[in-house]
């Protein structure tokens, strides 16, 4: 019955989505791939959002029901009936009544399993389509038979996008890349090297100073495009692959042919969503690395590898939970994350079952078994840790999303009055489960 109910409310959604879009006519950028689309979303906003009025997705609303959402302007009912009707009656007052309405939207799109993206397509036709990146195990990929059928499914908007529109592709990605062949509109590539239409070199990251010595506050990178250049200033951040939101976004404001130098001003106060490589200030004057939104393994390979360039740390902290959704690939990545971590971190403390493929992995790389801790829940580890930190720690915290690691951030974060602010899943429905 809940299904069925369920079906309704989400046709229901998509019909006044269609209605609303077709009515008020705002161009649509459409994000999408298996790595990085939160923060490409909220990039493209801090870019376009000084140029035009801009709506984008809710956190990460992506599906099904989060895009005909974000189109609506309505947030998420959860289990409330009343919420949902709210919702739906919303939708109504925007078809029968003109209402201010944004010029731009930008929309998160994501494969959580086969037709899903397809289903959206038959009815979403973007202006400007952004694809990420993929990896060689994508996220999502136990609904899938191959990792091809995911990519094909992130594909989809393709036939959708209109004649006239973009193709923002990440040449980076050998998949992604792949995607300028399948498609006759125009299409404008980023990346790390020379052969993209706008790219990022001198990626270096930031240091504070204090009585302690450095600590790190951001990154800093050079971006170029057709002969101009700019240095973009992400803080409060870490990590390379925080290049590519960037890049994405400025690549679709060139689309739009608005100046680099004033994309990269826009950046400057851009900041990146909770849980992806956030610096937050750690008890004991430790510093925390907060990843803790989600994990795959391209993903959680960058943080380590962040982790591992860090400079003046007295140690150099893994707490690393279960990697969801993977199918048969998950004893594998596990097993080489923990083969990455070996190399990357000085203790190492895993959450949940599948993560004990990555302690085996560390301890068959030469990890010491003393330095690998496991834990059944992140609570548990949480209230660990906060024993064994000490000053000048460096900790990363990285795991899928129902693991729920941002439970051991909020254990060891200095400030854990913050936490809504800060931390991931803040919200009373996440906070009852």
């Amino acid at each position: 019955m809940k299904e069925f109910i369920k079906s309704i409310v989400v046709y229901s959604l998509q019909w006044e989505a269609g209605k609303i879009l077709k009515k008020y006519q705002p161009k649509i950028i459409a994000i999408t791939g298996s790595v990085g689309k939160t923060s490409t979303k909220d990039a493209i906003f801090s870019v376009l959002a000084d140029y035009f009025s801009v709506r984008k997705s809710e956190k990460s609303f992506n599906s099904q029901i989060g895009v005909p959402l974000t189109i609506l302007g309505c947030q998420n009912g959860w289990n409330n009936p009343l919420a949902w009707l709210k919702n739906l009656i919303k939708g109504l007052m925007l078809i029968a009544v003109k209402s201010d309405y944004p010029d731009w939207l930008a929309l998160e799109v994501g494969a959580d399993g086969p037709g899903g993206i397809r289903k959206l397509a038959k009815w979403l036709k973007p202006d400007v389509l952004a694809i990420t990146r993929f990896g060689k195990i994508p996220v999502h990929i136990e609904f899938f038979e191959s990792v091809d059928e995911l990519i094909e499914e992130d594909g989809a908007l393709i036939d959708s996008l209109k004649r006239e529109g973009f193709l923002v592709l990440n040449s980076d990605d050998e998949d992604v890349r792949a995607f300028a062949n399948k498609s006759s509109n125009k299409t404008i590539t980023y990346g790390t090297e020379g052969g993209a239409d706008i790219f990022a070199s001198n990626y270096r990251i930031l240091y504070g100073i204090d009585k302690k010595g450095k600590f790190p506050t951001g990154i800093q990178f050079k971006v170029e495009f057709n002969g101009e250049s700019a240095p973009i200033v992400l803080m409060g951040v870490l990590g390379a692959h925080h290049i590519y939101p960037s890049l994405a976004a400025m690549a679709v404001g060139i689309s739009q042919n608005l100046n680099i130098a004033q994309m990269s001003k826009a950046l400057r106060s851009h900041r990146s969503p909770p849980g992806r490589m956030k610096i937050i200030k750690g008890i004991k004057n430790s510093i925390i690395i907060d990843d803790s939104y989600n994990s795959s393994p391209v993903a959680l390979e960058e943080a380590l590898k962040t982790l591992q360039t860090i400079e003046n740390a007295k140690r150099k902290i893994a707490v690393l939970g279960d990697m969801l959704e993977l199918g048969e690939h998950s004893v594998s990545a596990h097993k080489e994350a923990g083969a990455i971590a070996s190399r990357s971190c000085h203790l190492l403390a895993v959450v949940g079952t599948r993560s004990r493929g990555i302690a085996e992995g560390a301890l068959q790389n030469g990890m010491r078994e003393k330095d690998v801790l496991q834990f059944e829940t992140s609570a548990e580890a949480g209230a660990y840790l906060e024993n064994l930190i000490s000053e000048k720690d460096v900790i990363l915290v990285k795991g899928s999303q129902s693991m729920r690691m941002e439970k051991v951030v909020e254990e060891i974060m200095a400030n854990p009055e913050e936490k809504e602010k800060l931390l991931v899943r803040q919200e009373a429905e996440w906070r009852e489960r």
